[in-house]
């Protein structure tokens, strides 16, 4: 209840949290929602506006809007949490490690610096590039550009836990410093990975849709959201409807997901909000 009444003091961002929630039962049931298959082509029916048949209207080749919103909210939410796993379990494993271990700090840490000498969506096109369309490429290409910024804000996490009385006493005890690091460092900086994570997500999604636009993401085989705005932007003053649905997804999802992420960067980690901000 002390995590929910932090939304209800603020009924925006409730209402972000109520559509992540409609949007992830929406992924999760995906093909009891679809009242199509997102594959199916009708040639018929195509570019049809949107009525009591097709929710949203179908595109190009007869294929039923709504079922590849529905199914595109899986491919987007499944790619951006991936991401989220990739850059946090690389980030903390390069910012924990340049942080405690001061020795390997200088090579690391400029490696780091290289990478983000780079714009995010430069950086991304590059290494998709190199590693070729699909999901686990897409991941990782993005993933890339968002570790730097969490391994930022874990190195000077580290580096300020580092100099704490509790872990200066357990160095002086003989505590192993793998311990030190799993029971006292990682720990007191899950709050502020959480409030980064929501922020990640959230950008992403933005990301992977823009490649997706661009036609070096996921292959267009599979239904998401920057799929179908890349397929319908030929059709924009004949059937707005394909990108009207696809738009409005994404504009939803990033704007609450941001929402969400300041009520738990309020919430969670009001100690470190300057840190996180200054690194």
């Amino acid at each position: 209840m002390k995590f929910l009444s932090a939304f209800y003091r603020r009924k925006i961002a409730l209402a972000g949290l109520l559509i992540i929630g409609v949007l992830v039962v929406s992924a999760l049931l995906a093909p009891y929602l679809a009242t199509f298959d997102p594959q199916e082509m009708n040639t018929v029916d195509k570019l049809r506006s949107p009525d009591g048949t097709y929710y949203f209207g179908t595109d190009n080749f007869g294929r039923d809007i709504f079922s590849r919103v529905v199914f595109g909210a899986r491919t987007s939410l499944t790619g951006s949490a991936g991401v989220i796993l990739f850059s946090l379990s690389i980030g903390v494993l390069i910012g924990v490690s340049s942080g405690y271990f001061r020795r390997i700090e200088p090579y690391l840490m400029r490696l780091i610096d290289v990478l983000m000498a780079f714009p995010p969506l430069l950086l991304a096109l590059v290494l998709v590039s190199i590693l070729g369309r699909g999901m686990g490429n897409v991941i990782i290409a993005v993933g890339a550009t968002y570790l730097t910024r969490t391994t930022r804000i874990v190195y000077g996490l580290t580096l300020k836990l580092r100099e704490e009385p509790y872990i200066e006493a357990a160095i002086a005890s003989g505590v192993k410093q793998k311990w030190i690091i799993l029971k006292h460092i990682l720990p007191n900086m899950m709050s502020p990975l959480i409030v980064q994570a929501t922020f990640t997500f959230a950008f992403s999604l933005l990301d992977m849709a823009a490649l997706d636009f661009l036609g070096l993401g996921i292959p267009p085989s599979i239904p998401s959201w920057g799929n179908m705005l890349s397929e319908g932007r030929m059709y924009l003053t004949r059937a707005p409807w394909l990108l009207i649905f696809p738009g409005a997804c994404i504009v939803l999802t990033v704007l609450s997901f941001n929402l969400v992420g300041d009520v738990l960067r309020d919430r969670l980690d009001p100690h470190f909000r300057r840190d996180i901000e200054g690194v």
